[in-house]
């Protein structure tokens, strides 16, 4: 009798922690959102595009001002599609939030480091 209630004691302890670690390891990551507010990154490259084009004078200044604007939207759509991996979460943009998210992270300031924006 003994032996029957210490095994069911270490069945219930084993099936007790993998629980635990699935819903640490597994359930709980997935429940985490990354918001990115993308208009105040487009804001920030937005300007500094501007100034090179209103300071170029000659076409090829031109030119290489729009060459580095498509460099940014590139750089911009791999940034965005490696931060899912990176955080292990869900990234979403800031204005498809509603409210406040307990499990919400602001990924911006990553995302401005990714792509070479100024704060």
């Amino acid at each position: 009798m003994k032996a029957t209630l210490t095994t069911l004691a270490v069945s219930v302890f084993v099936t007790g922690a993998a629980l635990l670690a699935y819903d640490r390891y597994v359930v709980k990551p997935g429940q985490v959102i990354g918001i990115v507010d993308i208009a105040e990154v487009y804001r920030s490259k937005e300007t500094e595009f501007a100034a090179l084009l209103t300071a170029s004078k000659s076409d090829e200044d031109r030119q290489r001002a729009y060459a580095q604007a498509q460099a940014f939207g590139e750089r911009l759509d791999r940034a965005l599609r490696e931060m899912p991996t990176e955080c292990r979460c869900l990234v979403v943009v800031k204005s498809a939030v509603a409210g406040s998210w307990s499990n919400a992270v602001d990924l911006t300031a990553a995302l401005k480091a990714k792509v070479g924006a100024k704060s």
